[in-house]
């Protein structure tokens, strides 16, 4: 079992304290290298400035595409305070260069316990 630390910009923070409070069960990340080791059981340090927590990883999925993401787990789930899956859209083409690497990578989805 490995820890991994995912970092989030202030700008996210409001994303940061979904996650804390549960009402974010699914974080994802473009399927990068970076984030090809973690696995089930592993856990995530997830770090907004000075402020930290750890969850622990239940599931992970690998999807090509939003699109086949959000087929098959609720974009809520995801990103709780959009209101369509156009805008969960938007917010990841306001992530720079994010577009180009889902289309290159797919995204990884890590469900939280």
């Amino acid at each position: 079992m490995k820890n991994y630390t995912l970092r989030f910009r202030a700008v996210d923070r409001a994303r940061f304290d979904e996650v804390r409070s549960g009402l974010k069960s699914v974080e994802t990340r473009a399927a990068t290298v970076k984030y090809q080791p973690i696995e089930v059981g592993d856990t995530l340090t997830f770090v907004c400035g000075e402020e930290q927590f750890v969850k622990e990883i239940s599931k992970k999925f690998h999807w090509a595409s939003v699109d086949a993401m959000v087929k098959e787990i609720d974009f809520k789930k995801i990103m709780p305070a959009v209101d369509s899956v156009e805008e969960m859209k938007g917010v990841y083409a306001s992530y720079p260069g994010y577009e180009e690497k889902i289309r290159e990578f797919g995204l990884f989805g890590f469900e939280l316990a």
